[in-house]
C-alpha cells in the first residue's frame, strides 16, 4: 500500500455460479465467510474491478506440470476466470513451493494452463 499498490482478492460471484469477482481489499477491508468456508472482502459493487484492469492474477494451485498446466482445488473458478485472458492485459502467475512440481498432470478440454509459475528456485515460463 505504501507503494500506491491496489491489491483486489477473489469473492465468489453471488448470481454467476462457479464464477469469481475480484475486490479491492485494504488492511481494514471487512472480510466475511462464504460458503466454502473461505474469508473474502464483503461485497460492494463499488470495489469490484473488472479483469480487463487487473495487471497480475495470482493463481492458486495444488501442483503443476512442465507444461504450464495446473491442478486447482477441483471448483473450476480460476479456468473459468481465466478462459479469455489473454484478451485482457493481465498477466495470470502461479506461485508454489517447488515440491508441488510433478513430472505431467491430466489436462481436460476445460484447463487453461498458466503462462509463469514462481518457485523458490525457479521461474517457469510458457
Amino acid at each position: 500500500w505504501r507503494a500506491g499498490k491496489r491489491v483486489y482478492l477473489p469473492v465468489l460471484h453471488p448470481f454467476s455460479a462457479g464464477n469469481l469477482l475480484f475486490l479491492n481489499y485494504h488492511p481494514q477491508s471487512e472480510l466475511v465467510m462464504n460458503r466454502l468456508k473461505i474469508h473474502e472482502p464483503k461485497l460492494d459493487v463499488r470495489d469490484v474491478l473488472p479483469l480487463s484492469r487487473l495487471d497480475v492474477l495470482i493463481t492458486p494451485l495444488v501442483a503443476f506440470d512442465e507444461y504450464g498446466q495446473r491442478l486447482g482445488m477441483g471448483g473450476g473458478f480460476y479456468d473459468r476466470t481465466l478462459q479469455n485472458w489473454q484478451h485482457y492485459k493481465m498477466q495470470p502467475v502461479g506461485y508454489a513451493h517447488d515440491c508441488q512440481l510433478v513430472e505431467k498432470l491430466p489436462v481436460e478440454e476445460w484447463d487453461i494452463p498458466l503462462p509463469a509459475v514462481v518457485t523458490p528456485s525457479k521461474v517457469w515460463e510458457w
